[in-house]
């Protein structure tokens, strides 16, 4: 049995305490804030009782991977919670007035959907995510699903991550229709990323779309932070929240401590391995490896508590505009009421809920509360980005840290590791992790 440290309370560090408690090693997570999960947290609002929002992502493209942590860490997911498939990924709306409602899971549909927009629009689209399909499968096998190493890439690998072709070029050459490229290279942009420096086969997430649709937990996916805490209670993880993470003790190039800062002062916690679930730049004995890299930024978010009439909206919409706008509304919120999260990205020189009237969704006088965070805010509240690294060219793909990393015991997992930010990708870190520690 070794002794595990793993640092930082979001989605990656909870799964990685919970598969490796599994596994029969003693596991110790700490976390700056008072609360777990991070990102995958609900916000609330003392000015709004019985409303509540999600603080971050509100569905998920690949049901498989949260349902294999569950399986593996204990009790199968459908016995803890209700994951639940979304009839529509989103809707998007653009400046000439045309509208796509684009669902997931199906080939066929998304093909008539597009050509309820335009003729011709859903063979285009269906060809470009059919592009994705072997990209898919040799980064699933090869990067997502196993610990990488550029020493023992296959080559095929190694030309996909070392291409120079960008998203935005790859868009720019084989989709005419301006409407194509936007939906295409949405997740990048609303991610805080330039399509310029995003590699092509960065614009996968359509074909997961596509393949898997989108999922959510009624209710909110901070659903699955208090069942990940539970089973944390039930492998016996000794948590520590309040505790910041000063750095790594290094000996012979080894890491064989943490050292913290809590309520009780100064502490090292003796480890086998460690796991950093959060910003390695954080860290000073891990910030000299991702020295090239930055942050990607959130977006400006305003929750917003409605009561009376208001539209009715998918899950989530999407308005192609400047700035760039998503609408989600899938909050809690008592009967009368709307609990919205508007997110912006691009020049926000107004308040959000007067952009979103000028692109024709105006709740204004519907609004009894709101929460507002900025991108800054949002970095303190939780310690760092949950978007991970921002793509600054293909060598990004290098520049992150994973299940191995140059110093010996570290393991990085979670939005900044190396599969990078997103729920089920946060989830493939831990995985990996727990395939390089293995078994007690």
């Amino acid at each position: 049995m070794a002794t595990v440290v793993v640092v930082g309370g979001g989605f990656g560090g909870l799964a990685s305490a919970a598969r490796l408690a599994k596994l029969g090693h003693d596991v110790t997570l700490v976390e700056q804030s008072t609360t777990l999960g991070g990102a995958l947290s609900t916000v609330t609002t003392p000015d709004a009782p019985g409303f509540a929002w999600d603080a971050g992502p509100t569905h998920t493209l690949l049901p498989a991977v949260v349902r294999d942590l569950f399986r593996k860490s204990g009790r199968p997911l459908e016995r803890e919670v209700d994951l639940q498939a979304l009839d529509l990924v989103r809707e998007h709306r653009f400046a000439d007035g045309s509208r796509l409602l684009l669902p997931g899971g199906s080939r066929a549909a998304q093909l008539d959907a597009w050509d309820a927009v335009g003729p011709g629009l859903g063979r285009q689209w269906v060809d470009h995510v059919a592009s994705y399909g072997e990209v898919w499968e040799l980064l699933r096998k090869e990067w997502f699903e196993r610990p990488w190493s550029a020493d023992v890439a296959p080559p095929e690998l190694t030309a996909l991550l070392g291409s120079r072709e960008s998203l935005h070029r790859r868009l720019r050459r084989t989709l005419p229709d301006e409407r194509l490229r936007l939906v295409a290279g949405h997740t990048a942009v609303a991610s805080g990323h330039d399509l310029r420096n995003v590699p092509a086969w960065g614009g996968l997430t359509v074909h997961l779309e596509q393949r898997f649709g989108a999922w959510t937990v009624p209710g909110g996916l901070a659903a699955l932070t208090d069942a990940l805490t539970d089973r944390m209670a039930t492998r016996g993880v000794t948590v520590l929240t309040g505790t910041t993470a000063v750095d790594l003790v290094v000996r012979d190039g080894r890491a064989v401590a943490v050292d913290t800062v809590g309520e009780d002062g100064r502490l090292a916690l003796d480890a086998d391995h460690v796991v950093v679930a959060i910003d390695p730049r954080r860290l000073p004995a891990l910030a000299p490896y991702v020295r090239r890299t930055m942050p990607a930024f959130p977006p400006v978010v305003c929750h917003v508590a409605l009561t009376g009439p208001v539209p009715h909206l998918p899950h989530e919409v999407v308005i192609h505009a400047d700035p760039l706008l998503v609408v989600r509304t899938g909050g809690r919120a008592p009967d009368g009421g709307a609990a919205w999260t508007v997110l912006g990205r691009g020049q926000i020189a107004e308040d959000p809920l007067l952009a979103l009237a000028r692109n024709g969704i105006d709740v204004r006088r519907r609004v009894v509360a709101r929460v507002d965070r900025s991108p800054r805010e949002l970095v303190q509240l939780w310690g760092g980005s949950p978007l991970g690294m921002l793509w600054r060219g293909p060598r990004t793909a290098h520049d992150r840290l994973g299940a191995r990393t140059p110093v010996a015991g570290v393991h990085a997992a979670g939005a900044h590791a190396t599969t990078g930010f997103g729920l089920p990708f946060a989830g493939l870190t831990a995985a990996l992790v727990a395939e390089v520690v293995g078994p007690a």
